[in-house]
């Protein structure tokens, strides 16, 4: 953590209240019109050098056309900011973030721009996984604290929960009068709407105008943690958690969808965030690893983290066919023999010793039918993330073993789709049991914002052993890096802290 005031951590800054009925400009506006346009600048050339892709340039240049809306720019720096999100003068950057550093308002504290860059993120009750990861590319080039990105988020959060429930009874009469007066206007504005009991809650995501026309998007922006009017936090907050409202918890799966039998999110935290993790286990075992949570007893990527539980019978089966194994073999001089094999990099079929072989058929069958089953999986959860069951929150997505299988057949199925960008932000796949060519992971580019971490170890002989057959088994990507050349793609060899073949399987 960066060195922080001994009196707790630093709170984003909050602006001094306006006039009343005069909301404060957003944070970005105060800047001098040059820094404006510099900040803007800055936005469109980084978002070309993380998304460079043809399919990512429609969001890159609208992105910045809204920023400069925002940022109460001329409409003839359009042009201009259209060249930058498109690719043109990238090699400006560090001159563009020493040029805004300078600025007054941001030369004590460059956290105040990130500030107003996820206030503009926002705005329309959509927080896109593309607009987040280009905050974080933002704070590190304003060289802002990278751990206080979460905080300022969950007081952004509390603002709204905030909104949300402060209505005494004399503003909601008064409101009720104004509502009443002004109801077709708000039809029109909102579009999709439903009023009950005087609030409008909205149920799509187009909540920039009715956001605008009450002020409240420069009230967010002014401040951060400021309160915000009733209707547009509430309208923000149905947007970003989904209109049904119990988020992933509240999905069950109506009937059985293909092979799948068991399909369910299991909260691993309390609370809610404008970010979502999901944890995906790789198979179940008697004593520590029963259940689906126990891997993610540490895991500490967002504070709303859920996991997945799915085809439990299978997933045991698999864990206790793995337990058979390990433990016949403890004994044995195989587990010598397999140095001098398998890691020496002779994997045909004939150098494996024939005590593993004569065990083979104990767990081929088990892992067959999860390779399987994790692929269906993996098909249905894309679905799931689709249809924004999540509301429109980014998403990171971490599995081991079979779970990191899910992960990989999600992302492939989800690359299929039309409207698949800007919901995943990182995914972290261990011991992955998939295909490690870089032509089968070149369409991830597409789905994923930000980081592809794939955790491989080289001694995992255990992942080898069940790959023995199959053409795949020299490409495992468990096993090896993935040499795709992406800014996205990390490669993390776990080799030096888990154990071969057990511990890469577990997490430990």
């Amino acid at each position: 953590m960066a060195a922080r005031d001994r009196s707790g951590p630093r709170l984003p800054r909050v602006a001094e209240p306006g006039v009343e009925g005069e909301p404060r400009l957003p944070t970005g506006r105060e800047l001098t019109e040059a820094n404006r346009f510099t900040y803007a600048a800055l936005c469109g050339i980084s978002l070309s050098q993380l998304f460079p892709e043809p399919e990512q340039r429609s969001f890159c240049t609208d992105f910045v056309a809204g920023l400069v809306k925002w940022l109460d720019l001329s409409e003839a720096v359009l042009p201009t900011m259209t060249a930058f999100a498109s690719g043109l003068g990238g090699e400006g950057a560090d001159v563009f973030a020493e040029v805004l550093l300078k600025d007054p308002i941001l030369k004590d504290d460059p956290l105040v721009i990130i500030q107003d860059l996820l206030s503009f993120s926002l705005k329309d009750g959509h927080y896109d996984a593309r607009a987040r990861v280009l905050i974080y590319h933002m704070a590190s080039l304003l060289r802002a604290p990278l751990e206080e990105l979460d905080l300022l988020e969950e007081t952004f959060l509390e603002s709204l929960k905030e909104s949300k429930e402060e209505d005494s009874e004399s503003a909601e009469a008064s409101r009720k009068k104004k509502e009443n007066k002004r109801k077709w206007k708000r039809y029109l504005l909102i579009g999709l709407a439903t009023v009950g009991g005087g609030t409008v809650i909205g149920v799509t995501g187009g909540l920039a105008a009715p956001l605008v026309a009450a002020g409240a998007a420069t009230v967010i922006g002014s401040a951060g943690a400021a309160a915000l009017g009733s209707a547009a936090g509430i309208a923000i907050m149905t947007s970003l958690f989904g209109a049904a409202g119990a988020g992933l918890t509240g999905y069950k799966m109506k009937k059985r969808v293909g092979a799948i039998e068991e399909f369910t999110f299991l909260p691993l935290t309390e609370g809610r965030q404008l970010h979502i993790t999901i944890a995906i286990t790789g198979w179940l075992a008697s004593g520590k690893y029963r259940t689906f949570s126990a891997p993610w007893a540490a895991l500490a990527c967002s504070r709303e983290q859920y996991c997945l539980a799915w085809e439990a019978k299978y997933l045991m089966e698999l864990g206790n066919a793995l337990e058979t194994i390990l433990s016949g073999l403890a004994n044995m001089v195989a587990q010598e023999a397999l140095k001098y094999t398998v890691l020496s990099g002779l994997v045909a079929a004939l150098t494996w010793p024939a005590s593993l072989l004569s065990v083979a058929n104990v767990i081929d069958n088990p892992w067959g039918v999860c390779l399987h089953r994790s692929a269906e999986v993996g098909k249905h959860l894309a679905h799931i993330l689709l249809s924004r069951q999540q509301g429109r929150r980014p998403v990171t997505l971490i599995g081991f073993s079979l779970g990191a299988r899910v992960i990989y057949f999600c992302l492939q199925e989800m690359a299929q789709e039309k409207d698949c960008q800007g919901i995943i932000e990182d995914v972290v796949l261990l011991g992955a049991p998939v295909d490690g060519e870089a032509k089968h992971w070149e369409p991830f580019r597409k789905v994923v914002s930000g980081r592809i971490v794939n955790g491989y170890c080289r001694a995992d002989w255990l992942l080898s052993f069940v790959y023995r057959t199959s053409s795949v088994r020299l490409h495992v990507a468990g096993l090896q890096p993935v040499l795709l050349q992406d800014r996205r793609v990390e490669n993390v060899d776990l080799s030096s802290v888990v154990s071969a073949g057990w511990n890469s399987h577990v997490m430990a």
